[in-house]
């Protein structure tokens, strides 16, 4: 009896499908522009929207499609193939309203999520601070109940689309002292008296997803926005990260794809001593490589995405697949301009780009070192052996049977 099936569903292959023409035909021809410029991808993002490829995990009562997350990674790859910062820009749809997903009443849900699904509205997570990224149990940001009203202060940055969201999923605490014990999580909308957007930052890579801070200053939040429980916002948080890591590593497994298929294609013109790049055995063990680490940070996104869809707690594949995928993308992306020589090196060749790109995978949404952490104590706190005990080894005797 068949127990492991690695092949997609017809329904899965023609998600791929729809989402690489997409790809080819909106991101590929735009990519340079928008890095170059730094200009917001509205209309890209209007365009993912029209063709049904955003705000795929909305359930079907709320008017949208119900996929799982093994559906938006394999959109999710296809769209970082062509861009990382557009893809980081659209999937941020993904990552914002996450929460109310997970913790949000129907009242809600109903307020919240039905609206992307009947114009293209966009959402932001607002976790990070200025001086927090991935303790997220520190977070600053204070909150304080005033009557049938919180009031929030703080700051948070590296909000993706923070310019451009109509409203953001905040985490704040009612006493930072006491860490994520304290920490909850709100629905604030954008337009709410107190909030206020900084100036979008300059940065390496992902130059077409807009990156900013948000403000609050005695930023009124009715208690209705609430979701869950004061004090649940650590833990929907946590719930939040193991169900978007594994898209990351999606992300990732896509730009490293893209690199090892323009070094294919470059090693297939270029000329050197006489003979074509591909002909050199250092050139094909590198490609090989990168295939190696491509198919393999695939299998690891679409574990950890199957966990997320169909077990209570995907942290651990989630923290595994985004560990070596992201890792796997920074190495694909730096041997293949190598692979390329000077011309990875200028911007006339898109191996400049994908190298810049690929440096954030190993940062946000918990940096590689962060994955680490988890991976270790799971291994030393909840990791179950094989062995019921550790076998004698020393002294040992020869069989009497």
């Amino acid at each position: 009896m068949l127990m492991v099936d690695f092949a997609y569903t017809d329904e899965q292959l023609a998600l791929q499908k729809k989402a690489r023409v997409f790809t080819h035909e909106y991101i590929l021809p735009y990519a340079s522009y928008y890095d170059k410029t730094g200009e917001f991808p509205l209309p890209i993002i209007r365009k993912a929207w029209d063709a049904g490829l955003m705000n795929l995990a909305i359930p079907k009562e709320y008017g949208g499609p119900e996929l799982g997350l093994v559906e938006a990674c394999i959109v999710v790859e296809e769209f970082a193939s062509g861009c990382a910062g557009m893809t980081t820009s659209i999937f941020a749809n993904q990552l914002g309203p996450e929460p109310i997903m997970i913790a949000g009443s129907p009242e809600q849900k109903e307020k919240y999520l039905r609206p992307l699904t009947e114009a293209p509205k966009l959402v932001s997570f607002a976790c990070s601070e200025p001086g927090m990224g991935s303790d997220v149990a520190g977070i600053k940001t204070a909150v304080e109940k005033d009557g049938d009203e919180y009031v929030i202060n703080g700051s948070k940055f590296w909000i993706t689309n923070a310019p451009y969201a109509d409203y953001f999923t905040v985490f704040a605490s009612l006493d930072p002292s006491k860490r994520h014990k304290a920490l909850c999580a709100f629905i604030v909308d954008a337009d709410a008296p107190g909030v206020k957007i900084g100036r979008p930052v300059e940065k390496m890579g992902h130059r077409a997803s807009s990156t900013a801070s948000i403000m609050f200053r005695d930023a009124r939040v009715p208690a209705e926005n609430l979701l869950g429980s004061e004090g649940e916002g650590f833990k929907i948080a946590m719930k939040t990260f193991a169900l978007t890591r594994p898209a990351i590593a999606a992300f990732a497994t896509g730009l490293a794809r893209s690199a090892m298929e323009y070094a294919r294609e470059y090693t297939m013109k270029r000329d050197a001593f006489g003979s074509k790049l591909r002909e050199f055995q250092a050139i094909q063990f590198k490609l090989a490589e990168m295939l190696m680490k491509v198919e393999t940070s695939r299998l690891l996104y679409l574990r950890a995405a199957w966990a997320a869809d169909t077990t209570p707690d995907a942290t651990i594949p989630a923290s595994i697949a985004k560990a070596f995928a992201t890792d796997a993308a920074m190495w694909c992306a730096s041997e293949a301009l190598q692979i390329h020589g000077g011309y990875g090196y200028i911007d006339q060749y898109p191996l400049e780009k994908i190298f810049r790109d690929a440096k954030l995978y190993q940062i946000y949404e918990g940096t590689s070192e962060i994955q680490r952490l988890i991976l270790g104590r799971y291994v030393l706190d909840g990791y179950q052996p094989a062995r019921e005990t550790p076998p004698r080894w020393a002294g040992q005797k020869a069989p009497d049977f």
